[in-house]
């Protein structure tokens, strides 16, 4: 007898995703399911900013529109829909729907999960002796002097599967984790249990490849000569079994590729440690094994799970303030001394840096000498400003700037004219008891209490299986960017950044434990150094994770960085010159 699939397919990583995407993953091939991951911490944000325009949204609008053109065929084929575009107002998104399933004479049976939005609850969690610390920096939210806006935990996976249960054609759900898209149907249709770790484990990495959509068909791909096209890139498919075995691929006749290479870079993206905690389960991401089937096929298996923690990891946005940046264009000759005299008459011009609550200026040399056209000895000098009030950043600030253009450095331009304030949100991450937190499934006018999954009082750690490897190569070496022979994958998580390498032989693995520690990663990579930097190898898919502790400040929204998600810090790396052995190039 033919072992039974559950094909779960995704059409979103993110709010602004390919809009077709679901249309295309419907039509394109038999699947079970279709999943949409819509939410990040910033997103959390910008949906706030969206209901208090309009208190009936803040959700993902753009799941609406991708249901219009699919819903009828997901209820022909029996397609299943789970997805976390609920945001902060599920409900919202459930009735919205239900308004469009007539609108097109259907009858969808329509679920929403709720109990992430605690936002209540707050005062009375600290006032029982739940600190709510943020957990890099340690302090109690009773101490935060800004108003927080949202407050969301993490949820699992089962409030999906009962919905599942009892009979829903459309799952709608906020705050849940990544993974628990996946983990839901697979527990539902193969009647896992709850303390079935290595199974529920295995779909937590099934959901964290799928998670952020063509990523890992492709998307993103150090190497990415080796893609086909990226026309037309095909989104993910998780063919699941029932003993949490699964294979990752996509739609024929889509464009991209599902490689060993492509499936570890997306098992890299914003992990820390081997130990990926989620609310239903831990899984042991040292104990995954992949191998490459037929084309655009990569098998998984062996994972292992234990236990998930004890504590439900809680997301929450605060008011920061207001921000703005302005960015000067230096060109040709003398950059440093034109940088130079920008801030010296730029500061006091705005009573000087002091008197905002936050400034921070990037000199990015970009120019080159003898340059081959006008762009090429083009420098950038971008100034940014933070403070509560957004008299003092908006056009105060930036019209300051523009006064300068007949009156100072030769070659006076900007990237943009005056710009006004713009507010941001802070990222506060904190933990709860997990017993704290229960989700509830609304369905056809019945309300469903999910309890949590707790850890047992006593069980036995998984113990990670023994990775035999070569010993490194030796002998001569040649200076060569460290990227020729190693790929990378990095992002963020709050304040800290991740950046996984790996490599794509045993003996280069070797000789990268030895070679990349944490003391060379600080060397090659500058901004790193008085930060905390933990390193995690991870043999079992010859790869090494690395997580630097308050890179990004306090977030994505409120990062001064260029690149305030560390979406590029991986192929920084990259381009870094090293003594490579000969033998691995």
């Amino acid at each position: 007898m033919a072992q039974e699939i559950l094909r779960i397919g995704n059409c979103s990583g993110f709010y602004g995703d390919r809009l077709a995407a679901a249309r295309e993953m419907v039509a394109g091939g038999p699947i079970d399911v279709l999943t949409g991951d819509y939410l990040a911490e910033l997103t959390m944000a910008i949906l706030y900013r969206s209901r208090v325009k309009r208190p009936e949204t803040g959700y993902a609008t753009t799941f609406l529109t991708q249901m219009e053109q699919v819903l009828g065929t997901c209820l022909e084929k029996r397609i299943r829909v789970v997805s976390n575009a609920g945001g902060l107002n599920p409900a919202g998104l459930a009735e919205a729907l239900a308004r469009l399933a007539d609108k097109l004479g259907l009858k969808a049976r329509i679920a929403y999960i709720a109990g992430d939005d605690v936002l209540d609850r707050l005062p009375a969690w600290q006032g029982e002796g739940h600190p709510l610390k943020h957990l890099d920096k340690g302090t109690p939210l009773n101490e935060l002097k800004a108003p927080v806006v949202t407050a969301n935990a993490y949820l699992g996976g089962w409030g999906i599967a009962e919905a599942l249960r009892l009979g829903a054609d459309v799952v709608i759900c906020g705050r849940v984790t990544d993974a628990s898209l996946v983990v839901g149907p697979a527990a539902w249709r193969f009647g896992w249990g709850r303390e079935d770790w290595d199974r529920l484990a295995s779909a937590v990495v099934a959901g964290h490849i799928l998670e952020c959509g063509a990523q890992c068909c492709g998307g993103n791909y150090s190497f990415f000569q080796e893609v086909p096209t990226y026309a037309n890139i095909g989104y993910p498919i998780a063919e699941m079994h029932s003993d949490g075995s699964f294979v990752v691929t996509k739609h024929p006749g889509t464009g991209g590729l599902v490689s060993v290479g492509t499936v570890t870079a997306q098992l890299l993206y914003e992990i820390d440690s081997p130990r990926y905690l989620n609310p239903d389960v831990t899984a042991r991401f040292d104990t995954i094994r992949l191998e490459q089937g037929d084309k655009d096929r990569v098998r998984v298996s062996g994972v292992r799970g234990d236990p998930p923690p004890p504590h439900t990891k809680l997301c929450l946005n605060y008011l920061g303030g207001y921000r703005n940046s302005m960015t000067f264009v230096l060109t040709g000759l003398d950059i440093p001394d034109k940088a130079k005299l920008i801030e010296e008459t730029f500061w006091p011009m705005v009573g000087g840096r002091e008197a905002f609550a936050e400034t921070a200026v990037s000199l990015v040399r970009s120019e080159r000498e003898d340059p081959e056209s006008n762009e090429a000895a083009f420098a950038y000098l971008k100034i940014t400003v933070k403070d509560s009030d957004p008299a003092k950043v908006g056009r105060a600030f930036s019209n300051k700037v523009i006064e300068m253009a007949l009156a100072h450095y030769p070659g006076f331009t900007m990237t943009t004219p005056p710009t006004e304030e713009s507010p941001y949100a802070v990222y506060w991450p904190a933990l709860v008891p997990a017993d704290l937190i229960a989700q509830v499934v609304h369905f056809e006018g019945k309300e469903t209490s999910v309890k949590p999954v707790l850890p047992p009082a006593r069980w036995t750690p998984v113990e990670a299986p023994a990775v035999s490897l070569p010993p490194p190569p030796s002998g001569s070496t040649v200076r060569a960017p460290l990227g020729r022979v190693f790929g990378t994958r990095s992002g963020d998580k709050g304040g800290n950044a991740n950046l996984g390498v790996w490599a794509r032989r045993p003996d280069a693995y070797a000789w990268l434990l030895e070679f990349l520690t944490v003391e060379r990663f600080r060397e090659l990579l500058p901004e790193c150094r008085g930060l905390a930097v933990e390193r995690y190898p991870l043999p079992n898919f010859l790869a090494i994770n690395f997580v630097v502790r308050g890179l990004l400040g306090e977030g994505v929204s409120s990062s001064t960085r260029s690149d305030p998600q560390a979406k590029s810090l991986g192929e920084y790396l990259r381009a870094k010159h090293v003594d490579l052995p000969a033998p691995l190039l």
